[in-house]
């Protein structure tokens, strides 16, 4: 049988970084083409010779200077045959996490900057990366159910508000404190340090961390968590 066929295999990354209660994703500008100057997520052509997850890796550094460990495989999108003007383009679309400030931006290859965004800021992408980045966004609200966040968006050490804030944002919505407090640490992946913090004229609020090897098994294990809204 012929096979008539002529399709690329590409990979793009949503990063996700949450600071000052604010959530943010990572977008480089192009340098060639048709969106030349245009903001969108990180992401290129899979080579022969590398495996896809592999590709997200380097187009990711490639791009934005950005080096991490971990990436999450997301979704495959293809089924819009237009969704890259040049030719008929098949992405394998990656997500991860971290904290902005750690990460140094470096610009290269086909990108002429690099930059962190609000999510909430973000209207409109090339290609499909709207949706992408939305699909994303959505794994992530998800998440909070089954898996602990936060080992990759906060601070080694931090006051409990902190992640109260951070699922808070996530999810857009408030939440019981009260319950939220409660759950999180009968999970037993936050250890509460002998360190506190002053923040402006409120009460002193101890910090605590998260216990590395507890955490990652509670993702690898998976948790079951009903979060209550206020």
């Amino acid at each position: 049988m012929k096979l008539n066929q002529d399709i690329k295999l590409a990979v793009d990354v949503v990063l996700f970084g949450y600071e000052n209660y604010q959530l943010f994703t990572l977008l480089i500008k192009q340098k060639f083409g048709k969106n030349k100057d245009k903001w969108c997520l990180p992401g290129g052509f899979v080579k022969n010779e590398e495996g896809v997850k592999q590709a997200a890796f380097r187009e990711l550094q490639e791009e934005s200077g950005v080096v991490i460990s971990e990436l999450e495989q997301l979704y495959t999108f293809g089924d819009d045959i237009k969704r890259d003007y040049r030719f008929r383009v098949v992405t394998v679309s990656y997500f991860g996490t971290v904290i902005p400030s750690s990460m140094k931006l470096v610009a290269s290859t086909d990108s002429k900057d690099a930059k962190w965004f609000p999510i909430n800021e973000i209207v409109t992408l090339p290609y499909d990366h709207i949706k992408i980045l939305e699909t994303a966004f959505e794994r992530l609200k998800s998440k909070l159910n089954y898996q602990p966040i936060g080992f990759n968006l906060l601070s080694k050490k931090f006051p409990f508000s902190d992640l109260e804030n951070l699922y808070m944002t996530i999810l857009q919505k408030k939440i019981d404190r009260r319950n939220f407090r409660k759950k999180i640490l009968s999970f037993d992946f936050l250890e509460e340090t002998n360190e506190i913090i002053k923040k402006g004229s409120g009460r002193p609020a101890i910090l605590y961390k998260f216990n590395q090897k507890k955490y990652l098994k509670s993702i690898k294990q998976g948790i079951s968590f009903e979060i209550k809204f206020a």
